[in-house]
């Protein structure tokens, strides 16, 4: 069987499994094992036990069960509730005000947790009521939880960061570095139309009437301490070279249980709920690594990467062509695939291409998981939008939803111009670091 037949099976094996429901991790692993036979034959077993021990030996790979317990209990933890409370006073007076309030809080929250699911979930439970109680627009109050949720897989410390890693061989902490202003980039994008929507329509998100308690200096510290505390010990710990981000994320861990306690909230029901959190999606995502590990090797095996870069060579885009067509078929692959599978897959095929046309790893690396944030907001397989359906409450539909995503979708698009435009929102700060 020739490379260029063996690669257009394997890509449709992958959209046929996709299409039928089967999960990605499974349908990756099967695809590769199916060829991996006919290409090698019974030896081709050593290649997944080779694949399986050098990602249970791969350390930036530990951090991830590290940072999603400390998402997990940050999010029992009450911290959420308490900023946003602050917030809502503080920005409430103004049109537009609890969905500014629920987008700080979001990238705060962000910056604590790599979990897309909590931040979600949390703000969603904690703001959503609020804002339609208030007589704000369906679609914008859902919106801005959606959107900005996702930021968590952006925003460090991040697991998308940590898998990219040792995917295209840059220092996590690099990565964690140059996705911060992108991260706040695209907040302040959310927070921008926000404002402009908002003094468009008066009724759109209308400023809360009457008196209510300002706030004081002492509860504007309590909101914000245990936020500055993590991001402190988690990334100050990585910036200045303190530790490495594996052993940074045991701080957080350990830091996320002092935040815990200082709300009154660490207690045996706690504990259990985020270790069977962490157990579930850390199995999830190893299990997603191993599958796209097996299905690399065995594509690479067999020829598919020359095949792919002569294809690309062929079609004559040269090196902008090449790059604007990744994204374009992230961007498609987020629809479908959710983003550990599309960073698995696109990435090591990917990358070695663009290196030849002479691209920064690190700021091509940015813009693909820029364009994934839209993964979680583009339907059909849209993680973000069902989190929101399943906590939403009554009077809130899908349509609400699904409208409310779009504009920041083309936020999010927007993003990603603006830093293939200004590489520098990138790069900046890791050189200045680093």
């Amino acid at each position: 069987m020739s490379p260029e037949i063996t690669t257009i099976m394997m890509f449709g094996g992958v959209l046929v499994g996709v299409f039928l429901g089967f999960p990605i991790a499974f349908t990756l692993t099967g695809l590769g094992f199916v060829f991996g036979y006919i290409g090698w034959g019974p030896s081709f077993i050593r290649l997944l036990a080779s694949r399986a021990y050098s990602i249970m030996t791969n350390m930036p790979l530990i951090a991830i069960p590290l940072f999603i317990f400390m998402g997990s209990m940050l999010s029992s933890s009450g911290i959420a509730e308490v900023a946003y409370d602050v917030m809502y006073r503080l920005f409430g007076k103004f049109k537009g005000g609890l969905a500014l309030a629920t987008i700080v809080i979001c990238t705060l929250f962000a910056a604590c947790t790599g979990i897309v699911g909590a931040s979600v979930t949390t703000m969603g439970l904690v703001a959503l009521p609020s804002m339609i109680d208030r007589k704000y627009n369906k679609s914008l109050a859902t919106g801005v939880v959606t959107a900005g949720g996702t930021l968590g897989i952006l925003i460090p410390p991040s697991i998308m960061l940590i898998l990219y890693g040792p995917l295209a061989g840059i220092s996590v902490a690099k990565l964690f570095a140059a996705a911060f202003l992108p991260g706040f980039l695209l907040s302040a994008l959310y927070m921008i139309y926000v404002i402009v929507r908002s003094n468009l329509d008066e009724n759109f998100a209308p400023a809360i009437s009457g008196d209510y308690k300002k706030v004081t200096i002492l509860e504007f510290i309590k909101a914000l301490v245990p936020f500055t505390f993590l991001v402190f010990a988690v990334l100050g710990a990585i910036f200045f070279g303190v530790t490495a981000p594996t052993e940074a994320a045991g701080l957080g861990a350990f830091g996320s249980i002092i935040v815990a306690a200082g709300y009154r909230k660490l207690n045996y029901k706690n504990i259990y709920n985020a270790c069977i959190s962490t157990v579930k999606i850390s199995a999830m995502v190893m299990f997603m690594a191993l599958g796209a590990s097996v299905f690399t090797a065995v594509f690479f095996g067999i020829g598919g990467g020359n095949v792919v870069t002569q294809f690309i060579s062929n079609i004559g885009l040269g090196a902008n062509g090449s790059l604007v067509l990744l994204l374009f078929i992230v961007f498609l692959l987020g629809m479908f695939i959710d983003w550990i599978g599309i960073l698995l897959i696109v990435v090591p095929i990917f990358l070695p291409i663009l290196k030849s046309y002479g691209f920064d790893p690190l700021w091509t690396g940015m813009l693909v998981m820029l364009i994934m944030q839209t993964s979680f907001l583009t339907p059909p397989f849209a993680y973000s939008l069902y989190y929101v359906k399943a906590i939403a409450p009554e009077g809130v539909t899908l349509n609400h939803i699904y409208k409310g995503a779009i504009p920041f979708i083309v936020l999010q698009v927007i993003g990603v111009l603006l830093c293939i435009l200004f590489p520098r929102i990138i790069t900046w700060l890791p050189t200045i670091l680093y």
